[in-house]
């Protein structure tokens, strides 16, 4: 998962079902105000 938060670009590993699930994971654990650029299955 590519994500921009803080106006800095950050990759993240996040163990999910689905892409919809990895990304409700990650708006919990970093808040609501992140760009979320791309996920991609591994």
């Amino acid at each position: 998962m590519t994500m921009e938060k803080d106006g800095g670009k950050e990759t993240y590993e996040i163990p999910a079902r689905s892409s919809a699930d990895a990304r409700k994971i990650s708006r919990r654990r970093h808040g609501e105000d992140v760009i979320i650029h791309s996920v991609q299955k591994k």
